[in-house]
């Protein structure tokens, strides 16, 4: 493998936001420039950054007197994570890949003489892994710990066993057993089931009766039901075969803008090969 720098694969320059601007105009730049966090600044220094994740998961758990205010009066200080780990642009793929794991995040602001320089992303990572030649196969890194949930679960379920299991994606089956899709946080957290506020919404369900056996069917009335994994699971789902390369894999994973695949053998999933995946085995390097 050819050991690179980060300043070789860092996104540069890069969006930020003030910490006084609100929640909105964050959100506003993710969905318009396709980016999942921000570094936030104070009169030009870096005092924290905000994440997709953290715009929904932490101002839910915001005191109440933000929660009952509209995202565009919220400041982003409220729900960015203070102090970020930085990095410099000298150093190697392989520390801001150990940097990442040890701290369990998917970025890293850059920094140059006290002055962001760019971002460095698990995107990035999976980049830079598929220019490597290496031997691996999907198999030899693929992780066996899939959370599988039934396209008919409730968001509000679907959720609940992602935080237990500490999973960042569900994969979602059919009843005979066949994967359908693939729900993940970063979905979620975007995605028209949560209102303006950043509340769980529900759909409208048009509910129908006849008048009489022969009648036609006339709309009696709209139920209100929560949202279930297909209202909001990426479909169709790629997936990929154990016995292939790694870094092909990841080349296709970086083509198709997309964080992981299934691992499929003999039309059974037996893994799941994502960013996780390589970043860990970039991080062993040396």
């Amino acid at each position: 493998m050819i050991i690179k720098k980060v300043k070789d694969y860092m996104n540069a320059p890069i969006y930020v936001i003030e910490r006084n601007e609100p929640i909105q105009r964050a959100r506003n730049l993710m969905f318009k420039y396709g980016i999942g966090r921000l570094p936030v600044m104070d009169e030009g220094r870096l005092v924290g950054i905000v994440t997709k994740y953290d715009i929904t998961n932490r101002l839910n758990q915001a005191a109440p007197e933000w929660r009952r205010r509209p995202i565009d009066k919220v400041p982003i200080q409220v729900v960015m994570t203070e102090k970020p780990i930085t990095i410099f642009p000298d150093a190697t793929m392989p520390q801001a890949a150990e940097l990442l794991i040890e701290n369990n995040i998917s970025g890293l602001p850059v920094e140059r003489d006290s002055q962001i320089a760019g971002m460095i992303t698990s995107r990035d990572m999976m980049r830079y892994f598929s220019e490597q030649d290496i031997k691996a196969t999907v198999g030899d890194l693929m992780t066996r710990n899939i959370l599988a949930v039934h396209r008919h679960h409730t968001i509000g379920h679907v959720l609940e066993e992602m935080n237990v299991q500490g999973q960042s994606r569900a994969l979602v089956y059919e009843d005979n057993n066949t994967p359908v899709g693939i729900v993940t946080r970063s979905g979620l957290t975007f995605s028209e089931i949560m209102g303006p506020k950043d509340e769980m919404e529900t759909k409208n369900i048009k509910m129908t009766r006849k008048e009489s056996l022969a009648g036609r069917k006339q709309y009696r009335y709209i139920k209100q039901m929560p949202f279930v994994a297909e209202d909001i699971m990426t479909a169709p789902i790629f997936t990929i075969g154990a016995e292939e390369k790694a870094v092909v894999a990841s080349h296709m994973l970086v083509e198709k803008s997309i964080i992981g695949m299934p691992v499929v053998d003999k039309d059974e999933v037996v893994g799941y090969f994502s960013a996780d995946e390589i970043i860990a085995e970039i991080g062993r390097w040396k």
